[in-house]
């Protein structure tokens, strides 16, 4: 029983490094993450999914690439969309112009924007559906049932260990002494 206990716990400290550095390893080879949390995408990338972006000159984007941009602020949308370009056209001073539409969306997005960074992520990849721990792990109670619970296991099974520790310590036998006291 020992040994499986010892082979569970291995397999589970491999585990949990190699989701570590699965989580790092892309933001080293200088790619962002998003994860999907709404539908507009679905097909593509469902909810759920992890979306993996390089960085390009924003002059490069091509009508058919799929970015990560803040909407603008006339949107009325203050989170990040993940669409595909249908267009990129130019406005009256010359500056490029993108209209997006999300793969399950019927009509593109309803507003045209420009960009403001010389530089914008392009998706190279995705993971289906990884992202749902990262949604769930955004939740407070869930991320303290993930930390909380490890630790409060851990803290136990050290108290067993000292109560287990103190019970079997010999306790040296209580000498009487004999012996007489001398003015």
């Amino acid at each position: 029983m020992k040994r499986l206990g010892t082979h569970l716990a291995t397999f589970g400290l491999v585990m949990v490094t190699l989701l570590a550095v699965a989580f790092v390893l892309p933001s080293l080879l200088g790619y962002e993450r998003y994860v999907i949390t709404g539908k507009s995408m679905t097909g593509t990338y469902d909810k759920g999914s992890i979306v993996f972006e390089h960085t390009v000159p924003a002059g490069d984007l091509q009508v058919g690439d799929v970015i990560t941009y803040l909407p603008p602020a006339s949107s009325g949308v203050r989170t990040l969309v993940t669409h595909r370009i249908v267009s990129i056209g130019h406005d009256d001073l010359g500056r490029r112009v993108l209209r997006t539409k999300g793969d399950h969306n019927p009509d593109p997005d309803p507003w045209r924007f420009s960009l403001t960074s010389s530089q914008q992520p392009v998706v190279a990849y995705s993971v289906p559906y990884a992202g749902f721990a990262i949604i769930a792990l955004a939740d407070r109670h869930t991320r303290m049932l993930v930390v909380g619970l490890p630790a409060a296991l851990i803290a136990l099974g050290g108290l067993v260990q000292l109560l287990k520790a103190l019970r079997t310590r010999e306790t040296p036998p209580l000498r009487s002494v004999v012996g007489t006291t001398g003015f």
